[in-house]
């Protein structure tokens, strides 16, 4: 039985991540931490989950206690924590930090980059630090690196991509929620931080990769998901382009190739990732569709750690998607 641990328990991922280690089958999770709910039981914030545990938050980190922890603390909150506690870190303690501190590769520190369909060989092999991906990067991601693998990523790459409300380092409260009801808005265009990571995937696969990746974020009224539509300049015939596709992720567990129009609530609850490839007018589109909180986030933190810990990708992941 694993025995897990989660740090910075509050905000609607970590709700998301309790909710998926209680219910996996070779999951115990010991405790919760929260400074600002010390002593207040999990699901008097996280109301979900009401009769399926009886944790409370704790203000204490034991580490030594568990075999994996994971990092929902804020962004920029994770690389202080981790170098405060070096020295109480044991050596086989497995860490899963969810936030964007690690997640570019460099000598500072030693987490692997934890999207699984392109970096499951250095998962499986003796990793013990892992930095989970953004949501806009796994979908953007997912969208490209079957052309990266393939060398066909030649051209500017446009990216329009939208989320839910429901994300990291937003608090369970309706306030938070009020003025995005019936609202749309662009943030961060073209400057968006998950476009580092996702630069960096693509020079992994393809070393020439070094053109422009033109994204324009946006945040709307529905409560969680994410949909990106790429589109690049491509000379690929497209029955060729989605049999590279179907390759790539011939055996990955959770991403799809669709024969047709994807939409939010085909993966919506799910750890899926839906992909759907067209060629109009010589150009490549790619829609994608995902979880925010479950593949984009909790999800893959979860399949991450049954890489670790050897267990099959889907274990504590049979999840429903809620289209009707």
């Amino acid at each position: 039985m694993i025995k897990a641990g989660v740090i910075g328990g509050s905000d609607y991922t970590a709700g998301e991540l309790i909710r998926l280690l209680t219910h996996h089958p070779d999951v115990e999770l010991r405790w919760v931490n929260c400074n600002s709910n010390a002593g207040r039981r999990v699901d008097s914030v996280h109301q979900g989950l009401a009769g399926e545990l009886n944790l409370v938050f704790t203000a204490e980190t034991p580490l030594a206690d568990v075999n994996v922890v994971f990092l929902c603390n804020p962004h920029g909150s994770s690389r202080p924590f981790v170098e405060e506690h070096k020295n109480e870190i044991p050596a086989d303690l497995c860490i899963i930090d969810l936030s964007p501190d690690f997640r570019v590769e460099d000598e500072s520190h030693d987490f692997v980059y934890g999207l699984p369909e392109l970096n499951r060989r250095r998962l499986v092999h003796d990793c013990r630090h892992v930095a989970n991906p953004g949501s806009f990067a796994t979908a953007i991601q997912l969208s490209l690196i079957p052309l990266a693998k393939n060398l066909l990523l030649n051209d500017d790459i446009h990216i329009t991509g939208i989320t839910g409300c429901l994300g990291a380092d937003v608090e369970p409260k309706p306030a938070n929620l009020a003025w995005r009801n019936d609202n749309v808005t662009v943030y961060k265009p073209f400057v968006h931080a998950h476009l580092n990571e996702v630069r960096q995937s693509l020079t992994q696969l393809q070393r020439s990769f070094k053109n422009r990746l033109d994204f324009i974020p946006m945040q709307a009224s529905f409560a969680r998901g994410v949909y990106t539509a790429t589109y690049l300049n491509c000379p690929v015939d497209l029955r060729e382009i989605r049999k590279l596709y179907e390759d790539y992720y011939d055996d990955h567990n959770f991403t799809f190739i669709s024969d047709r129009e994807v939409d939010l609530k085909d993966v919506m609850n799910t750890n899926k990732c839906l992909i759907h490839l067209d060629k109009i007018d010589g150009k490549l589109l790619i829609t994608t569709v995902i979880d925010s909180l479950l593949k984009g986030a909790c999800g893959t933190a979860v399949h991450n750690m049954n890489l670790l810990f050897g267990l099959h990708e889907r274990v504590g992941l049979y999840l429903k998607a809620s289209a009707f």
